[in-house]
């Protein structure tokens, strides 16, 4: 009969950091339980792509990455098959771990290929740090691509120009975070809810927030709740334009500032009227938020149905609230 030894922990931490110097890229789930990133080289690896590559593949309990200060200048896939992986930032805020590049559609990634990150897998969590895409202006360069189902982001900066936050399937919910572009900077075919959120329209002349493409079937797409909308000047910036023509977006009882187009802050994009679309406003507040026969306003019965939990309980009840 084979002898069967046991671990102790300090050994599969040894044995965990020397399998990083060796370039082992699968741990097993015990000790992907908590890696360490950081780019001076203080942590079991220097790139947060290293640690994702640590997770053990069909990992069934959670794989927290702890990512030191620093900038990290690469570009992350977490795979479909590595599902409950957390990215923390432990820096005294978000601003301090910033993952970035300068991918972009006009460089030949195409718009969904040029994200900064890309998460695939379901159940993923970021809290306290930057996903960012510094390409400039000129052409789509996303920060992140979501697509893995029941998406947490907290306390979370997404930076970029064109097309920043990808939104792309399945559920996300966006909280206490901070969005900022200059066109169509929220978009995709996701159920997303912005809760708590600042969302900044940053280039002089204004233009469209979101982008939504929201799949005629789906009752939820877009929701921004409590968030506040700012932007650098006046009466330029529109709440949104479809992408697809049954496109669903609501701001709710959000801070809506000055830069909005108080006339007309939605829009047509290619053959999508904005009038066919499910674009709406619930007591909303603000000099940006005033109502007109362009700004659909919800009524109070149909709201009851348009609360974050309503747009993310799915199937099967799921509520990242509380």
């Amino acid at each position: 009969m084979p002898r069967i030894v046991k671990w102790s922990a300090a050994l599969v931490a040894v044995v965990s950091g020397a399998a990083a110097v060796v370039g082992v890229t699968a741990l097993s789930s015990e000790a992907a339980t908590t890696l360490t990133v950081a780019a001076d080289g203080s942590g079991q690896y220097k790139t947060v792509q290293a640690a994702v590559n640590a997770v053990a593949a069909n990992n069934a309990s959670r794989a927290t990455i702890n990512i030191k200060a620093g900038t990290y200048r690469e570009i992350v896939t977490i795979p479909s098959n590595k599902p409950y992986i957390t990215l923390n930032g432990t820096g005294s805020g978000p601003s301090n771990v910033v993952i970035v590049n300068n991918r972009s559609n006009a460089g030949g990634y195409g718009t969904f290929g040029s994200a900064t990150v890309t998460v695939n897998a379901k159940e993923f969590i970021a809290t306290n740090l930057t996903f960012s895409n510094d390409y400039g202006t000129g052409s789509q360069a996303v920060a992140i691509n979501m697509n893995g189902d029941k998406g947490i982001y907290k306390n979370v900066r997404f930076l970029g120009n064109q097309d920043t936050l990808l939104a792309n399937t399945q559920r996300q919910y966006i909280a206490n975070s901070y969005v900022e572009g200059t066109v169509d900077f929220i978009f995709g075919d996701a159920t997303a809810v912005f809760n708590a959120t600042s969302i900044y329209e940053k280039r002089s002349t204004g233009g469209p927030l979101t982008a939504a493409r929201t799949p005629s079937g789906n009752t939820y797409g877009f929701l921004i709740y409590k968030s506040t909308i700012t932007g650098a000047t006046n009466n330029t910036t529109q709440l949104g334009r479809p992408w697809g023509p049954a496109a669903q977006v609501l701001f709710r009882e959000s801070s809506l500032s000055a830069t909005i187009a108080t006339a007309q802050p939605w829009i047509d994009m290619s053959s999508n009227s904005w009038k066919n679309a499910r674009f709406y406003e619930y007591k909303n507040t603000g000099s940006g938020a005033t109502t007109n026969s362009n700004r659909r306003q919800m009524s109070d019965s149909t709201a009851a149905n348009y609360t974050p939990q309503k747009y993310l309980a799915g199937s099967d009840g799921w509520n990242p609230i509380g």
